[in-house]
């Protein structure tokens, strides 16, 4: 019979960060990933300055460093006169030494993290390991069974699972976690276009015909998004390819010189937008966090950091029963007692930029209530630039930081290196 103390199912940032964490305190955990590996074209790569501050704390800053990145520190929106992009977020204007979003390949950083996890003894990763179905017994989930790409199975038994694995989640089937779905109005295509010398910097926003757009600088390229209105990517992938592309570069006049390096609709990639989450993230023997507990809209770009977050939180909160073998309904349920509210104002932003921004766009209307509120809330952040650092603020750090266990942190020696 296969033991481990926490089984963590999905190898994303929460899994990764959360495995990484408890591996430090010596427990024994288990990640069960599907893919062979960590590479995923348009996963989300923006490193905000509150998983920064966690990669110091773990002595992983100068590795990190020589990651290659970019770095954001503005935030446009189209509001100004004619919808001129303005900037809403300033993150310069935040004391350092993270004032700014880093745009990392996500892939970098899980091998980062799994590379730092391999030093633990008691961790242990199994890539080409899908989970199908938990173990319940008295109750309780006591495990789970799982599937190889090979087509062998069998069953991990873990005094503790933890669902890591996104809105597809195991977890999610479960009708006593209720999960609950918020209305969203859009869907995202992504796509790459090239970056020239001279492009604006930074992250960038537009609007066109029925569409939004959200343009990343990853330096020689543009991470670009477009959000459609929901349901409607097979009608408007019917219309043709140019008809989106002439559309795009009509709202993005400097991107026209490149817009004809997507040579089909392949290179579009579809995201179906969700924003849900559970009304219960555990039950006695498994716990739920990240997208797995509540997916999150793209705006912001805030999701990544938010599960990084849970995963933080979950491991300071349960390192002590872990190690007891002791972890009960009560130790579980303080982890969503900790973090649910942070989620709920989260998704309650993310809910308000929807119905008063995005969706009066997508359909042909001004955001905000009219054109003229639009360009006054232009002229105010233009004139009280302090204003820029409220919105800054939360991009960084959400609505509540939350600090490693004391076992996990270290300090880098001379060499850059944790010691």
């Amino acid at each position: 019979m296969e033991k481990t103390t926490c089984c963590v199912v999905g190898g994303g940032p929460a899994g990764m960060v959360l495995a990484l964490l408890l591996a430090r305190a010596g427990i024994a955990v288990t990640v069960l990933e599907k893919h062979a590996d960590f590479l995923r074209d348009f996963r989300g790569d923006t490193v905000h300055p509150s998983t920064l501050a966690l990669l110091d704390d773990l002595g992983l800053a100068g590795e990190f460093a020589r990651l290659p990145q970019r770095r954001v520190r503005t935030v446009q929106l189209p509001l100004g006169a004619g919808r001129s992009p303005v900037t809403v977020a300033d993150l310069s204007a935040l004391p350092g030494p993270h004032n700014y979003v880093a745009m990392v390949p996500q892939w970098d950083l899980l091998d980062l993290l799994a590379d730092q996890a391999r030093r633990e003894p008691s961790f242990e990763l199994r890539t080409n390991t899908e989970a199908t179905s938990f173990i319940v017994e008295s109750g309780r989930v006591t495990g789970v069974r799982y599937r190889g790409s090979d087509g062998r199975t069998g069953e991990l038994r873990a005094l503790l699972t933890v669902a890591c694995d996104g809105r597809g989640s195991l977890a999610r089937a479960l009708p006593e976690l209720g999960l609950r779905h918020f209305a969203c109005p859009m869907d995202a295509w992504w796509f790459r276009l090239p970056r020239r010398e001279g492009d604006p910097s930074g992250l960038v926003g537009g609007t066109g015909e029925g569409f939004l757009t959200a343009m990343i600088d990853r330096g020689d390229y543009w991470q670009c998004a477009a959000l459609i209105p929901k349901g409607t990517d097979a009608e408007r992938r019917a219309a043709g390819l140019d008809r989106f592309l002439a559309a795009f570069a009509e709202a993005v006049p400097w991107t026209a010189d490149r817009t004809h390096t997507l040579r089909s609709w392949d290179d579009v990639k579809l995201l179906d937008v969700h924003l849900d989450r559970l009304r219960r993230w555990h039950r006695p023997g498994l716990l739920c966090i990240g997208d797995a507990a509540h997916a999150m809209s793209p705006v912001f770009g805030i999701g990544i950091n938010l599960a990084v977050q849970d995963a933080v939180a979950t491991a300071r909160h349960l390192v002590g029963p872990l190690r007891r073998g002791t972890v009960g309904l009560r130790d579980v349920r303080g982890v969503q007692r900790r973090r649910r509210p942070t989620t709920v104002v989260t998704q309650a932003l993310q809910r308000a930029a929807h119905a008063r921004v995005i969706a009066p766009v997508l359909s042909g209307r001004p955001p905000l209530g009219g054109a003229q509120r639009a360009q006054r809330l232009a002229g105010l952040l233009g004139d009280a630039p302090w204003l820029r650092r409220l919105p800054a603020y939360f991009i960084a750090y959400g609505a509540l930081r939350e600090r490693p266990p004391s076992e996990a942190v270290r300090r880098p020696t001379a060499g850059g290196r944790t010691g």
